[in-house]
């Protein structure tokens, strides 16, 4: 009893410290967000809407999250006003013009202007204002609202209780029959004998006062059920179609997507593989499909642009790399007519280093500013140890060995459509797709793999196969397995490796469904192929991710590699140089840049060559690099500076002197140039 006691004096200070402090950020909003959440939308706006609204820290913020509000409501965005909105502040106006005659309050504080807000105005009205027996009682009767999850029919009362003062909503279960008699003298218990009198008097009302739900058997005692309508049920209707996902996202992504973005969240569905190249690199396969991708017609013609960006961060927050693509899309009449009604995928792939990793990525419509996001955790496995790949399933498996390029879901010759959703058709295959990694050569040579599929805890297709067949493609697997026949219903595909005894090694296992649907709209894909002869630019990518972890030992052959295999790629000269200047090899960086200097990249070099001379003691050919720099993109501080040092070697104080001032002029927050400015002052003869 004691422990019970103290459990419930922790939860009912938790419960008032919560309300407390709602209380505080209800009274730090401005006038026109209070009245807003207090008395616009109070009978509709989520828990989770609110909550995220009084965490909400400017004005715009606040206005923005209201339009989101209102969208998730809107029935028909194609029309110039959003219906919802408007009928909703056309009954607040109606209950605060027609209710609360009798109370202190606004119309829309009352019980009715409660219910006439949030249900809408009833299909029929019923008054017993001036019945001798009763206290005034108005039955309002609604129908057809069973799919927002109330009951076919059934009646709201109101009555004035004791006689006076303003209608109350009637409850059957809190109040009985008993409460709307002005002179009934039983016990107020005795359901029966009050239900009877009350029958007497009006039975319309008699059928009210144990239920509201019509056609529900009147038993002994109030209605359970009517209850439960009226203290859960209609509250909940406003907010039964709402997905507070939306919200959620709204303080989720606050600063990391423009403000014009964040009230026009699409929701999507979303996947990401790891898979081991023949190369040996870890690649992620992902994809994102948006709810919708809008576009605009201009002659003929529908465009859009999309762009893609994003993080890959470690568990603590450290960024290793960063996304960016910008793809525009153009659509003939007759293309748009073919992906009208399809799903929109984008798809990419790229490698990354060993480690576990959070991947965020944004999909924008440049055009609509709408935009939707994947978050995913994943690994990246640091050593080849045995193991088994968790299971990609496709509905297709195209073949690709007359295109030379890396391509998302792409392993070796085989090109996979896949779906977030797992979903198929019967006349469908599943293909599974799965790798094996540090097979023993006794494993690999014995070794078996047995295939089942499980609908609910039936086996209905089971396959095995040896792995000396499939010796020439591992680590990929890929099997497909009919699914023809099968009826619609939810699946099971468990894989299972087992040694030459039959010794269960391994097993993975992937959930799918096969819809009742005659066709599924697959999706219309957009990706950005990297040609086979491009794989520079992955190695690029791996050696960069090295440097931002921290690890240039590692990343240093990576940059190298790269540069090597394309040298006339700009990008892949300049990350090699930045991280031989940050190791110090400036002979090594001189002898990268130098030749870009003089070639076409020219301009894009000279700040590393001019690093390089000044760390070889060049001090003389690094300004001359500094100075053309300046000449081409413009006043730069760090440049200035560092022209300031050069001068300083070679005994020119007067012209370090002037460079630091120019520096001062751009950025005057800079002590440690200060002082050095004012101490060359100082020494002046």
């Amino acid at each position: 009893m004691k422990k019970a006691l103290a459990a419930f004096a922790v939860l009912a200070f938790c419960l008032s410290l919560s309300a407390e402090t709602e209380k505080e950020l209800l009274k730090k909003l401005p006038p026109q967000h209070r009245t807003w959440l207090t008395e616009e939308v109070v009978y509709i706006i989520t828990p989770s809407e609110k909550e995220v609204f009084l965490q909400l820290e400017s004005d715009r913020e606040r206005d923005t999250f209201i339009s989101a509000f209102w969208k998730q409501r809107n029935p028909n965005p194609n029309l110039p006003e959003n219906e919802y909105k408007v009928e909703h502040y056309k009954r607040i106006a109606y209950a605060n013009n027609w209710f609360g005659k009798d109370s202190p309050g606004p119309g829309w504080r009352t019980d009715m202007g409660r219910i006439y807000i949030t249900l809408g105005p009833p299909h029929q009205i019923q008054r017993f204002e001036n019945v001798n027996e009763i206290y005034p009682t108005i039955i309002w009767f609604y129908q057809g609202m069973a799919a927002l999850g109330l009951p076919d029919s059934f009646n709201v009362v109101f009555f004035k209780r004791d006689g006076g003062g303003e209608y109350e909503l009637y409850s059957p279960l809190k109040y009985g029959p008993t409460a709307l008699m002005r002179n009934y003298e039983g016990d107020p218990k005795a359901y029966t004998e009050a239900y009877n009198e009350l029958l007497d008097i009006e039975p319309q009302v008699a059928q009210i006062s144990l239920s509201l739900i019509s056609n529900e058997p009147i038993g002994n005692t109030p209605s359970m059920a009517s209850d439960l309508l009226i203290r859960e049920k209609i509250p909940m209707t406003p907010q039964r179609k709402i997905n507070s996902v939306y919200a959620k996202n709204f303080l989720k992504f606050r600063g990391k997507v423009e403000i014009e973005y964040a009230d026009n969240f699409i929701e999507s569905s979303s996947q990401l593989h790891v898979a081991r190249d023949r190369s040996g690199y870890y690649f992620i396969h992902y994809l994102i499909e948006p709810r919708r991708l809008s576009m605009e017609e201009y002659k003929g013609k529908y465009y859009t642009t999309i762009e893609i960006s994003g993080s890959i961060s470690d568990r603590s927050g450290k960024m290793i790399s960063q996304i960016s693509r910008k793809i525009p899309i153009e659509l003939t009449e007759n293309q748009m007519q073919t992906v009208k009604d399809k799903l929109f995928s984008f798809q990419d792939m790229m490698p990354v280093i060993p480690g576990s990793w959070h991947i965020t990525v944004f999909l924008k419509n440049l055009t609509t500013k709408e935009f939707t996001s994947l978050e995913k955790d994943f690994v990246i496995p640091a050593e080849e140890k045995l193991g088994m790949s968790p299971l990609l399933l496709a509905n297709r498996n195209v073949n690709a060995a007359s295109v030379a390029a890396y391509k998302p879901f792409r392993f070796d010759n085989n090109h996979l459509l896949t779906s977030p959703r797992n979903d198929f058709l019967a006349s469908d295959d599943l293909v599974v797709f799965f790798q094996l990694h540090g097979l023993a050569p006794g494993l690999e040579k014995d070794g078996r793999l047995e295939f089942a599929l499980f609908r609910s805890e039936e086996k209905v297709l089971d396959r095995t196969i040896a792995l000396r067949d499939r010796a020439t493609s591992l680590p990929n697997v890929i099997e497909t397995l009919p699914l023809k026949g099968q009826a619609a219903a939810y699946y099971t595909v468990s894989v299972t490796l087992l040694d030459g005894g039959g010794k269960r090694i391994l097993s993975e296992r992937a959930e799918f469904f096969i819809t009742p649907q005659p066709s599924l709209p697959r999706p219309w894909v957009v990706s950005v192929p990297t040609a086979a002869d491009d794989f520079s630019l992955f190695l690029n990518e791996l050696g960069r991710q090295y440097v931002q972890k921290g690890d240039p030992e590692r990343a240093l052959p990576l940059l190298e590699a790269a540069f090597r295999k394309n040298p006339g790629q700009t990008r892949l000269g300049i990350d090699y140089c930045q991280l031989l200047l940050q190791k110090k090899e400036y002979a090594k960086a001189k002898a990268i840049a130098l030749p870009m200097v003089k070639g076409q990249s020219r301009f894009e070099f000279l700040l590393p060559l001019g690093q390089a001379c000044q760390g070889l003691g060049e001090y003389a050919e690094a300004i001359s690099q500094y100075a053309e720099h300046i000449t081409h993109f413009g006043a730069n501080v760090n440049v200035f500076n560092q022209i300031g040092e050069c001068f300083i070697q070679l005994g020119d104080k007067a012209e370090a002197l002037k460079a630091w001032e120019k520096s001062l002029a751009i950025s005057p927050k800079q002590p440690a140039i200060r002082k050095k400015v004012d101490e060359l002052k100082k020494s002046k003869p």
